[in-house]
């Protein structure tokens, strides 16, 4: 037998699920909903024998409020330590978290986003990976929007994220100051802010640092296999990097790993340096010099946002950078700054998408 769903009462009445939602979870009168639109969605459901999960009905009876939390790649170890630090603030506000991984894929965010607003959730905290803020500025309309991490620059959606730019440049201060004037530097998705602004940094401080280098600009994705073959790459060509900037810890094992694999030695015979902290990173061999992220204070600070957002019935507009810091380890070189560049300029390479 076909259980009817919230698609069907859509379907006869041509309302919203949202407004289908509110007026059988009784909070019609709160939402100005009017008593004739309440009255037909209650008879159609009525009439077509509609039986809401007995799960979701239990568990929103159990917790005051309920929470979508949508981040790309649960196995990214910067996205899965923020999963962590928010689940466990919104537990102090008796927030129930509801997970979604989009798997960095804007058409998988939008079905995660379709399913947050099934669902009624009363706030929404989530690392975008769409290219527009459109269905998220209209989402913000009725429910409470946070952006973590990632941001858009000319959108009024409120955000929590670090400040990678300067994250960026002071790394890449540390290998200029090094001796090192031959870089490779490995992106992430070109289109994330976060690669941007991570790359805009990098580029500024070889800028401002005023002497020949070499800096290649390549990858697109913060994957261990995007790191492993742009350093398999790098390592073909002459003349071959004699540091890498990697712009994920992900990205970063890649590198590793593909150094490893062609015996190249780190530090002895090319530095590394990674954006990103974890613990892990103490325990290679050598431990690596990367930038920590404050990422605790970005999830405490996105839920109190979101709180503050859900309890005045209001959006906010702030707009919140927080300072990365350097863990220097061992994975960084002091050399004496050669390099052969034509009438001895700053020469950039950088790989554009088609």
């Amino acid at each position: 037998m076909k259980k009817e769903t919230l698609e069907d009462i859509v379907k006869i009445t041509g309302y919203s699920k949202t407004t289908i939602s509110r007026v059988l979870n009784g909070k019609g009168k709160e939402y100005r909903i009017s008593e004739d639109t309440c009255e037909h969605i209650i008879k159609v459901a009525k009439d077509i024998n509609y039986r809401p999960s007995l799960v979701a009905q239990f568990l929103r009876k159990e917790t005051a409020s309920v929470i979508g939390l949508a981040v790309p790649h649960l196995n990214n170890p910067f996205f899965a330590q923020l999963v962590s630090t928010i689940s466990i603030e919104a537990k102090k506000y008796n927030l129930m978290v509801m997970l979604y991984d989009t798997q960095e894929d804007a058409s998988v965010e939008k079905k995660c986003l379709a399913a947050m607003m099934d669902y009624h959730v009363d706030g929404i905290i989530i690392v975008p990976c769409s290219e527009k803020p459109d269905l998220l500025e209209l989402i913000s309309k009725s429910v409470p929007v946070i952006l973590i991490d990632r941001y858009f620059k000319h959108s009024f959606l409120p955000y929590v994220s670090t400040n990678n730019f300067k994250g960026a440049y002071d790394v890449t201060q540390i290998l200029l100051n090094a001796g090192h004037r031959n870089i490779l530097c490995i992106r992430g998705p070109e289109k994330a802010v976060t690669t941007q602004e991570r790359v805009r940094g990098c580029k500024q401080a070889i800028a401002d640092f005023g002497k020949p280098c070499r800096l290649r600009v390549f990858g697109d994705e913060f994957s261990v296999q995007n790191g492993y073959t742009e350093t398999k790459v790098a390592m073909l060509k002459e003349p071959t990097p004699t540091a890498i900037f990697a712009l994920s810890n992900t990205i970063l094992l890649g590198a590793v790993k593909a150094l490893n694999e062609q015996g190249i030695r780190v530090p002895e015979d090319i530095s590394l340096v990674s954006f990103d902290d974890n613990i892990y990173l103490d325990y290679l061999n050598p431990p690596v010099t990367r930038i920590a992220q404050p990422t605790e204070n970005m999830g405490v600070a996105a839920i109190k946002l979101l709180v503050t957002c859900i309890k005045e019935g209001k959006q906010l507009s702030s707009k919140i950078f927080m300072a990365p810091t350097i863990v220097s380890r061992d994975s960084v070189k002091i050399l004496n700054a050669r390099i052969d560049i034509a009438d001895q300029e700053i020469e950039i390479e950088e790989e554009k998408e088609d």
